[in-house]
């Protein structure tokens, strides 16, 4: 199916999607037995509305199958179920977006893919740290901070920072970090070889794998089995240290390790 027929096809179906996103009772009745199964006395104590008013929406959602009534309950058809679902995750995206917009208006997105992104609701628990003109430092040293403590670690480079560099290699003189992933592009891990000191203590040691990829970087990636962080570049090319967005559950580390691949 060509661009334009995809188009097409997403434009005729919006129709059925604004039906239900454009009455808050059609929303609410939906995401209220997505639960389970209810009857009518549990949604109108849970929605506090009228009977007619609920039963007004059961019907309407009756009629174009995404509920059924099963004797007094009332429950999602299959249809219902996936439309449902799609629509929480719609909703958890715009929360997570929403909730740090300074971060992603203000960034390139490019280097993020498009099925990634999709999922950003999954790091609707990730905080937002920005440097002042009083710290300019503040999200360098909440970055620093968050790896100091880290046994292992996973970091998509796509700058050569000798800052970032010399932090890492103390934390493996200092045997606190046994084990280092990093990905790079050609170009930053050539910059890496020309520099003695980097090739002796990363490129040589045993503790740090490099995988080097042909394509230019435009994340900048850390994670380990519970904590992320992202920093990006901004929409003119030039790399932004100063935001950054930490999150520390499961979800969180799920989205970078789709993102990492």
């Amino acid at each position: 199916m060509s661009t334009v027929e995809t188009k097409n096809e997403l434009i005729k179906e919006f129709s059925g999607v604004k039906y239900i996103l454009t009455s808050g009772m059609r929303s609410k009745l939906l995401l209220a037995i997505y639960d389970g199964p209810k009857n009518l006395d549990e949604l109108r104590n849970e929605l506090k509305k009228p009977s007619a008013t609920i039963l007004h929406g059961l019907k309407e959602l009756e009629n174009i199958n995404l509920i059924r009534k099963v004797q007094k309950y009332y429950e999602l058809t299959s249809n219902g179920f996936l439309l449902t679902t799609n629509m929480v995750k719609l909703i958890e995206n715009w929360y997570a977006l929403n909730k740090n917009k300074v971060f992603w208006n203000s960034h390139d997105l490019e280097g993020i893919p498009d099925d990634v992104l999709k999922d950003v609701y999954l790091l609707k628990n990730a905080e937002y740290v920005a440097s002042t003109t009083s710290d300019l430092s503040n999200a360098f040293n909440a970055y620093i901070r968050l790896i100091s403590k880290a046994k292992k670690l996973k970091i998509i480079f796509p700058i050569y920072s000798e800052n970032h560099f010399k932090h890492l290699i103390k934390l493996l003189n200092d045997k606190k970090l046994k084990k280092l992933e990093m990905v790079v592009s050609e170009e930053i891990l050539k910059s890496i070889e020309e520099n003695e000191l980097l090739k002796k203590e990363l490129i040589n040691n045993k503790k740090v794998k490099i995988r080097c990829v042909e394509r230019k970087l435009k994340v900048f990636l850390t994670y380990k089995k519970d904590f992320m962080s992202l920093t990006l570049f901004f929409k003119d090319g030039h790399y932004d240290d100063s935001q950054i967005l930490i999150a520390k559950d499961k979800n969180a580390i799920k989205w970078a390790k789709m993102l990492e691949k």
